[in-house]
């Protein structure tokens, strides 16, 4: 009986001994990968015991007994999410059990203001690191995304809603483009084709007066009346004479433009608005939801001229002898000035 009891107590401190030593690999954080940060994929289906194997080999966890321990005791087996995880300090078995079950996957951010082209996305994708402009021009000239608000589009200029979005590091631009094209769905897709409607234009035209609005200012009390003056304008049959229509119209045929000269505006494109009455024939930037609800509700204001007063806002005007007054005070009257400051200035040093 002696003999019986010491082997009972004997095994006892065996199977306590062997816990307390799991219990110890659970509960001790470790690192066991060379470098600030480690990545782990976890595909989608992945079971337990694939997770333990993929950390234990990365280096997150100490072995793949510490990880399924974890796993048994926090009872989290249900709720480990797949996806890609980023490990940047030691952590116990526990900590990466709960990190992977609150599918905490590494994302990262990208952010495109409005008033962007294609092209300008394209290059803000690739200096951010997340692929090839190219890939990203090649994903955006396919308008089958967005063929059920605009039939009539060649590619998605103006429907790559401007925000910011959250991807994995492996994301592809056709994944974003996705996104963006969804996005624009989500924010305005839903009711407007009835607005479009309501107010005597096609989604498309309507798109591409917002995309002008965008353009022309960024202040959001402008909008409607920047919006108002184009549409006054199409109303009468006056050339929208608008100044991005020209940059844009050059920059599609390959030559880089910030400011515009008299010869640009003969440029022969139907994106010129200078040389073809209407609108242009589609969108030339992404314009947000301020400009298209002005594009969809422009102010009920006569104006038909707007000038720049070089501090982003504008003065409008109704007839073209009050616009004439307002150029020579906020144009020639204003750069006269700023050619004798810098003049004045030369004279002093």
């Amino acid at each position: 009986m002696k003999r019986l009891l010491g082997v009972l107590a004997i095994l006892l401190l065996a199977v306590a001994g062997g816990a307390s030593y799991v219990l110890t690999r659970v509960n001790q954080p470790y690192k066991g990968y060379e470098g600030a940060e480690q990545f782990v994929e976890i595909p989608q289906g992945s079971g337990v015991a694939a997770m333990a194997r993929r950390l234990a080999d990365a280096g997150v966890v100490r072995d793949r007994l510490a990880f399924r321990y974890a796993v048994w005791l926090t009872g989290e087996s249900r709720s480990l999410k797949a996806g890609e995880y980023r490990f940047d300090r030691p952590m116990t078995a526990e900590e990466v059990v709960r990190k992977i079950a609150r599918g905490e996957v590494y994302l990262r951010s990208i952010t495109f203001r409005e008033g962007l082209t294609i092209r300008e996305m394209a290059s803000h994708f690739e200096q951010q690191g997340f692929g090839g402009a190219a890939s990203f021009i090649e994903a955006a000239r396919n308008p089958e995304r967005i063929r059920d608000l605009d039939p009539a589009a060649t590619d998605l200029e103006g429907y790559l809603f401007p925000d910011t979005y959250a991807l994995p590091r492996k994301a592809t631009a056709a994944r974003l483009v996705d996104l963006m094209v969804a996005r624009f769905h989500q924010q305005v897709g839903g009711d407007l084709p009835a607005r479009a409607q309501a107010a005597g234009r096609t989604v498309r035209a309507v798109v591409t007066l917002a995309s002008l609005v965008e353009k022309e200012t960024g202040k959001g009390e402008e909008r409607p009346l920047v919006a108002a003056v184009y549409a006054n304008r199409l109303k009468i049959g006056m050339g929208l004479q608008c100044d991005p229509t020209v940059i844009y119209a050059i920059q599609r045929a390959g030559r880089d433009v910030k400011n515009i000269t008299r010869e640009d505006l003969q440029f022969d494109s139907p994106y010129n608005t200078y040389r073809y009455a209407g609108l242009p024939p589609g969108p030339i930037a992404s314009p947000g939801r301020a400009s298209l609800d002005a594009a969809l509700d422009p102010a009920g204001v006569p104006y038909l001229y707007f000038v720049s007063r070089n501090d982003g806002s504008h003065v409008f005007a109704s007839t073209l002898d009050e616009h004439n007054r307002n150029v020579f005070q906020w144009q020639i009257l204003y750069w006269r000035a700023q050619r004798r400051l810098q003049q004045q200035g030369s004279m002093g040093r």
